[in-house]
């Protein structure tokens, strides 16, 4: 190791691909379809950067932009939006402080995307109930056999 610069520079960091965010992303919207609901759907990369989208005629305008933050803060904590709560517990400096921030989504409907223990992404959906849009995200992964 070099005493002036840490060792290595650079690391490889891994993201979904196109073709596995479309996977991902009709494998939801078939599962809306199946439910009755009309949502919109986000995957982003391992980075929260936006890879893939598709909105449902007939879903909720303002879902669209929840269904990317969810992506987006699912693929940066690499847990479910869901789970958010939980964590923060009874503390209400972390509730305060967490709530103020742009973007993060502490409800469900968004998860991890990990193909063998390594986070890829994110998925969001958002536009039905909480345990629809979560159950709309599960198939998704179950299509791309991610956990």
């Amino acid at each position: 190791m070099n005493a002036t610069r840490p060792e290595p520079v650079a690391v490889t960091q891994s993201v979904i691909s196109a073709e596995a965010s479309v996977v991902a992303l009709q494998a939801a919207v078939s599962r809306a379809m199946e439910l009755g609901v009309r949502i919109n759907v986000a995957v982003a990369d391992s980075g929260g950067n936006l890879a893939g989208f598709l909105r449902m005629p007939g879903a909720f305008l303002q879902s669209i932009d929840i269904a990317i933050d969810k992506a987006y803060t699912a693929a940066g904590f690499g847990f479910s939006t869901k789970d958010w709560m939980k964590l923060i517990g009874h503390d209400e400096g972390m509730k305060l402080g967490f709530s103020a921030r742009p973007r993060l989504v502490v409800f469900g409907g968004g998860l991890p995307i990990r193909v063998g223990g390594e986070l890829i992404g994110g998925i969001g959906v958002s536009g039905a109930s909480e345990a629809q849009d979560e159950d709309c995200a599960r198939a998704a992964l179950a299509a791309l056999g991610a956990e």
